[in-house]
């Protein structure tokens, strides 16, 4: 695998070639100078947590690819959807990339915020598991089985607690679940380890881990197709990068970059094997996880997960702020208020492919 660098000379003939193109028909017209002639300086990008889900974000990271567009980008773990949009509003990060829910929360707020390029069609964050032992007692099989049970999520009014009271709303035991908050994702596999839960949330990852040691088993998981249908009926955007509102006015060339370096990152991802990806991401990003998990966990991603286009549609976010709606996290009135064309900009997306 190359260095950052490597091809950098080459990639922005190309990119030029193609912006002069672009250019001719009005798409690139406002952003070719700035590309071509400057850098863009240095901008932070946190993602909410250590997950293959995030994989077009290391790959953008590891090959260079933002750097090709003039754009030096600094990675943080922001290690939680509540802390990125924090460090979000406050300025202290420039982009986050978290749960998709994270836009119409911070707008609401009074932080106008739109998702820029999404990651996924599922929240691979639903899935939803129990100890082995557990389970093969009979105690707990269904989501009906943990009536009167604690189950894992991260914070409040995180991703995780949102898909916990949504799945146990659905499953009729809503009022007699206790759902704990209790950090971050290493954390819940602990709790539910040791007995302080009886379920958790979990990411694909955690679920394959908690697999391959033998301990866990999923009673719910999201990323067969079947179980996604009957719970969510089509596409729902689980995790996406965002910015203010305030940065698309005033730096559409910044975001510009940063979306084109992510769709290249993409690219790349769709066009690799999953073999290919953890050869390239694994060391730097993604090494607290068991090797074969992240390999196995981007295979079913690159099958049934990752957003291909990157762009989140209308009725993917309708889907996503019903699951936010009826005094979940909001009410249906309050949503009103953060509608796809305020929360949603895919022109950047659109821009990168040339469509």
């Amino acid at each position: 695998m190359g260095s950052p660098s490597h091809g950098t000379a080459a990639s922005r003939r190309r990119f030029l070639a193609a912006s002069a193109s672009l250019t001719a028909t009005g798409l690139l017209a406002p952003y070719t100078a700035a590309f071509g002639a400057q850098k863009l300086g240095k901008v932070a990008y946190g993602q909410g947590s250590i997950d293959p889900f995030f994989a077009a974000g290391y790959v953008a990271l590891k090959l260079g690819y933002f750097g090709e567009n003039g754009l030096e980008v600094e990675y943080l773990n922001s290690q939680s959807g509540p802390r990125t949009n924090q460090l979000l509003a406050a300025g202290q990060i420039l982009f986050g990339a978290t749960a998709a829910t994270a836009a119409p929360a911070l707008t609401l707020s009074g932080k106008p915020a739109a998702l820029v390029f999404g990651f996924d069609r599922k929240l691979t964050y639903a899935n939803l598991i129990v100890r082995r032992e557990d389970y093969d007692s009979g105690k707990v099989r269904t989501l009906q089985d943990l009536a009167g049970k604690r189950v894992g999520a991260t914070q409040p009014q995180s991703s995780t607690w949102l898909m916990a009271v949504y799945l146990m709303q659905k499953a009729g035991v809503g009022d007699k679940v206790d759902i704990r908050p209790l950090g971050d994702l290493a954390t819940m596999l602990g709790a539910l380890k040791t007995g302080s839960v009886s379920a958790s949330m979990a990411t694909m990852s955690m679920m394959e881990q908690a697999q391959q040691e033998g301990w866990g088993v999923p009673i719910f998981d999201a990323t067969t197709e079947a179980s996604w249908q009957e719970f969510m009926g089509g596409d729902v955007p689980g995790i996406a990068a965002l910015t203010l509102r305030d940065t698309i006015e005033k730096r559409p060339e910044v975001v510009q970059a940063f979306v084109s370096g992510l769709v290249k990152a993409q690219d790349y991802i769709t066009a690799h094997s999953a073999a290919q990806i953890t050869d390239a991401i694994y060391d730097d990003y993604l090494s607290a996880f068991p090797r074969q998990a992240i390999e196995k966990t981007l295979g079913v991603y690159k099958q049934t997960v990752f957003l291909n286009d990157n762009i989140i549609t209308q009725d993917a976010y309708a889907r996503m702020t019903a699951v936010m709606g009826d005094g979940r996290q909001y009410s249906n009135e309050e949503l009103k208020n953060a509608p796809y064309d305020r929360c949603v900009d895919m022109r950047f997306v659109r821009r990168a492919r040339g469509l």
